[in-house]
């Protein structure tokens, strides 16, 4: 059967990418066949679709790097038709095809079953942007980090992992300092329970090496100079957790937070993350995250809308969650 998806290629002409008409036998291999219901659009799927410069590793690919869906067909022992999952990372919409798709076939290993208590829309919501959000908590709590630690900063914090994070953050008891570059968000942010917002230009120019202590504890999505001036405004034994570069991939500081304050940064990958580690973060989800205010903070669209919203993410343009109805 035919369906329909995004599928960017490379030619004479260059990058590009199309709405087309696909056949099961044109997608990746894999031992489970997925009717995807829901993707999301990510920083990563902007890059994907705006020239695939270091996310693309294989052309012609469908980008989504994560999806929800219904399993269709499958010869792994795990799953069978019928099951509803969630897939997140492992290189779909990289080098696999992935989630900007009416049908997925990706490996089974790659699948976590659909969490208790969430529907595929909620799960997608949550997406990968909110999965990393999650394991960005989980590094704080294991390094000890608790509501009578201190404050928390959330950078980027009106974009899709800063929002969950947010909200994850202030629901467990945590005074939460939320950095964002639009000040029209502040109304959004302290409904998801910030308690104070900062202007990002506080921290994205180059900044003295040590700072006034101010956070005990702090989820960066954003790299370079923002991040360099988060390590610098640590209190003693706090962390950081990076897993973003929305200003840039580049880390222009020293190691005085480190060897004079003790501070930690933890790296979050949650493309290959282990799969422990995974189930971990969506028990936490599903227990932990106010499902009122992930409704409050996504936006649903549609699989022709996707190319629009990639374009205004690359801009720093979109507030949130975006979710791709991969049927509408």
């Amino acid at each position: 059967m035919s369906f329909r998806a995004i599928r960017v290629t490379k030619g004479e002409q260059g990058h590009r990418a199309d709405t087309v008409t696909l056949q099961e036998n044109e997608l990746h291999e894999g031992d489970v066949t997925v009717a995807v219901e829901y993707s999301t659009v990510n920083y990563k799927d902007g890059l994907a679709l705006a020239h695939g410069k270091g996310v693309v590793r294989t052309y012609p690919l469908v980008p989504g790097i994560d999806f929800t869906g219904t399993v269709e067909s499958s010869t792994h022992s795990s799953f069978a038709p019928g099951d509803k999952v969630v897939l997140n990372g492992y290189g779909v919409g990289e080098e696999h095809d992935g989630g900007f798709a009416q049908k997925a076939r990706v490996d089974g290993d790659w699948l976590v079953p659909l969490p208790a208590g969430l529907t595929t829309l909620q799960a997608a919501a949550i997406g990968t942007a909110g999965y990393t959000a999650m394991l960005s908590v989980l590094a704080l709590e294991d390094a000890g980090l608790t509501p009578d630690s201190g404050d928390v900063l959330v950078t980027g914090a009106a974009g899709g992992v800063g929002s969950v994070a947010v909200s994850l953050l202030a629901g467990l008891g945590h005074r939460v300092i939320a950095s964002t570059g639009r000040p029209a968000e502040a109304d959004y942010l302290r409904e998801l329970g910030a308690a104070e917002i900062i202007d990002r230009a506080e921290l994205s120019a180059p900044g003295r090496p040590l700072g006034t202590e101010r956070w005990a504890g702090a989820v960066d999505s954003v790299g370079s100079h923002t991040l360099v001036n988060v390590l610098a405004g640590t209190r003693y034994g706090g962390t950081v957790t990076s897993c973003g570069l929305a200003q840039g991939a580049d880390l222009p500081g020293t190691v005085l937070p480190f060897i004079l304050r003790g501070v930690t940064l933890a790296g979050i990958d949650s493309v290959r993350a282990p799969m422990e580690r995974r189930i971990r973060a969506y028990e936490r989800l599903g227990r932990d995250l106010d499902l009122s205010r992930l409704e409050r903070m996504t936006t649903v669209v549609g699989l022709a809308d996707v190319p629009g919203v990639a374009d205004r993410i690359l801009a720093g343009q979109v507030r949130g969650r975006t979710v791709v109805d991969v049927n509408a």
